[in-house]
């Protein structure tokens, strides 16, 4: 009886391999999208509105060593169904986490990779912004997730970049680069160099509506210096990866440079903030999902900033 149990168990762990390059732990799916590259997509929700802890891209690289683990999710327990899922596709050890940058949705699955041996790898400022914020956003993940988000402690990277740093996952290099002011003060982007894949975090929304809580001004600049580089394939912080770099990035260049200029407009019209948060982009509104809650909040974010311009 047992033999046939270890025979089931086995022909299972084949089928997750075969099916398409994809694996599931309890629906929690992993997308093959390159040669050793996988990605889970979160769900399009709002944090204010449906939100589980599972809205952001996550990615996972393989190498011949080790694995890599780019973002974790938003609780302990999205940061779990994502190591059950690596588990089903490799025996490798992860060896990097790696956050994107500080928000809560792409950290708080780092504790399920505590184990002594992973190292955790961020921007040289995510450290010190992770604990400043620690308390807002465990009171926040308790409010939104309950018991899930009362076990989803704040682990901060052990590894600092400063501007670039190179991970060896074995015949299998990652790129690391740090950003200036951007969708926040912490962003990092990682390329995996084998497939020439970039790994983008929230310096770039697909279908979903671009976030700024740092600097419009630099998000515009990184994205049009990103954009001086040929990449096979972007995978974007929200929303599907891409092979087409052009509509990708343009299309977030687009919607950022006409809010931009639609709030220089209401400042300099003496239009107030409010007034601002109804009228800015709306020739955007069509294209992009949650267009009204996340430009609003832009619009909040943006508009004292640029009065001092």
């Amino acid at each position: 009886m047992l033999s046939k149990i270890n025979c089931f168990c086995v022909s299972l762990v084949g089928v997750l391999l075969s099916l398409g390059g994809q694996a599931w732990a309890d629906d929690f799916e992993l997308k093959q999208i390159a040669d050793g590259v996988y990605v889970h997509h979160g769900k399009h929700l709002d944090i204010d509105d449906g939100y589980q802890g599972d809205i952001c891209n996550l990615g996972v690289v393989i190498g011949r060593d080790a694995i890599a683990v780019i973002d974790t999710g938003g609780s302990k327990h999205t940061g779990e169904q994502l190591l059950q899922a690596i588990k089903a596709i490799s025996p490798l050890p992860v060896h990097y986490v790696i956050n994107t940058h500080v928000h809560p949705d792409h950290t708080y699955g780092n504790a399920a990779f505590q184990n002594g041996s992973t190292h955790f790898v961020g921007h040289e400022k995510l450290a010190n912004t992770m604990l400043l914020r620690k308390e807002q956003y465990e009171k926040l993940n308790t409010r939104l997730l309950g018991e899930a988000g009362k076990v989803s402690s704040t682990v901060t990277p052990d590894t600092p970049v400063h501007a670039q740093i190179t991970l060896d996952l074995g015949n299998r290099i990652l790129q690391l680069q740090a950003q200036t002011v951007a969708h926040t003060h912490t962003d990092l982007t990682v390329l995996d160099t084998q497939t020439n894949t970039l790994f983008a975090g929230d310096l770039l929304f697909a279908q979903r509506t671009p976030v700024v809580e740092g600097d419009i001004k630099g998000l515009i600049a990184v994205l049009e210096h990103m954009n001086q580089t040929t990449y096979t394939r972007i995978v974007p912080g929200h929303g599907l990866e891409s092979t087409d770099q052009k509509a990708i990035i343009g299309n977030a260049l687009r919607y950022l440079n006409a809010l931009l200029a639609d709030v220089r407009y209401s400042l300099k019209k003496g239009i107030s903030m409010e007034q601002t948060m109804d009228s800015a982009a709306a020739a955007e509104r069509d294209q992009w999902q949650l267009f009204d809650i996340a430009n609003r909040r832009n619009v909040n974010v943006i508009y004292p900033q640029l009065e001092w311009e």
